[in-house]
């Protein structure tokens, strides 16, 4: 009894793993855009029903995401020193058992909007249709980052039409403007698997920036900076949501130092950081609706 237990005990750690549980910095990053669309959209008052379908679906996705993605590579996964451990590439869990878990949060995340309006469901299996094609791009598309930015960044003007009904041109720049950070902090992260991905096949903007990664990341990142202080004049942001964009670009600078030398373990650190930078430009978005209010 006590050694089933155990196996029932590994097999739902596994699952956890292949999920993603055990690292949610995945999760704040698909939501800390979204938070920016619903508050900008709403002049910080969004409605408590969409608020709460937006969270809990940004987590399942990400989930059903991160699920359909290490079925995709669980063959490649295996070749890669940062990922060998995954539940399917280890074997610890079969392909089609992951195929299950995707169909299964995928359409749970489908749930939660079914109760929104219908055009927000439409906009909705268009993001689904992108966040399932991800994994794929990597095969022949020299910039995968950029179609994880189109997926990540999608949350942005479905949030608009669910919370207005339409995307305006403010919204529309919110979402090129994500995209960018998206791209900035994916490249970071392909960054760590740069020598595995370049023996194994694999595509990646790391790869195809090559030398140039540090200068065309700041680039983005600047550029990244200048959309989201246009955003901010656009929608009629003040001091508070300048000081989040102050501590924003300080989080860039740091970065760019962790990646100075171009160490897996710097790469790394510089993707984890992008979730404070998502944070913070967030509470100067709430901070600054939030005292115009009062």
């Amino acid at each position: 009894m006590m050694h089933r237990f155990k196996l029932v005990l590994a097999t739902l750690a596994d699952y956890a793993q292949l999920i993603r549980l055990n690292r949610p910095v995945g999760a704040w990053l698909l939501l800390w855009p979204a938070l920016w669309a619903l508050w900008i959209s709403s002049g910080g008052h969004p409605r408590e029903h969409v608020f709460v379908v937006f969270v809990l679906g940004v987590f399942l996705t990400r989930s059903a995401g991160c699920a359909i993605n290490d079925w995709a590579d669980r063959k490649v996964d295996a070749s890669v020193k940062r990922t060998k451990d995954r539940p399917l590439a280890a074997g610890r869990i079969q392909p089609i058992e992951a195929l299950v878990v995707y169909a299964i949060l995928a359409l749970s995340a489908f749930g939660l909007v079914l109760t929104l309006d219908r055009l927000t469901v439409l906009c909705s299996i268009i993001g689904a249709g992108l966040m399932a094609a991800y994994p794929f791009m990597k095969r022949f598309f020299p910039l995968p980052q950029v179609w994880l930015g189109l997926a990540f960044g999608w949350a942005v003007p479905m949030a608009w039409v669910a919370q207005t009904g339409g995307v305006s041109q403010l919204g529309w720049l919110v979402f090129v403007t994500s995209m960018l950070w998206i791209v900035v902090y994916d490249t970071e992260y392909a960054m760590v698997d740069r020598d595995d991905d370049l023996r194994l096949g694999v595509k990646s903007s790391a790869i195809a920036f090559g030398d140039a990664d540090r200068v065309l990341l700041a680039i983005l990142q600047l550029l990244t900076l200048a959309g989201l202080w246009l955003a901010g004049r656009e929608a009629h942001l003040g001091g508070w949501y300048s000081v989040g964009l102050t501590i924003g670009s300080t989080t860039f600078v740091y970065q760019q130092w962790l990646i100075r030398n171009r160490s897996r373990e710097g790469c790394f650190a510089a993707f984890i950081n992008n979730q404070w930078f998502g944070l913070v430009i967030f509470l100067g978005i709430a901070f600054d609706y939030f005292f115009q209010a009062t």
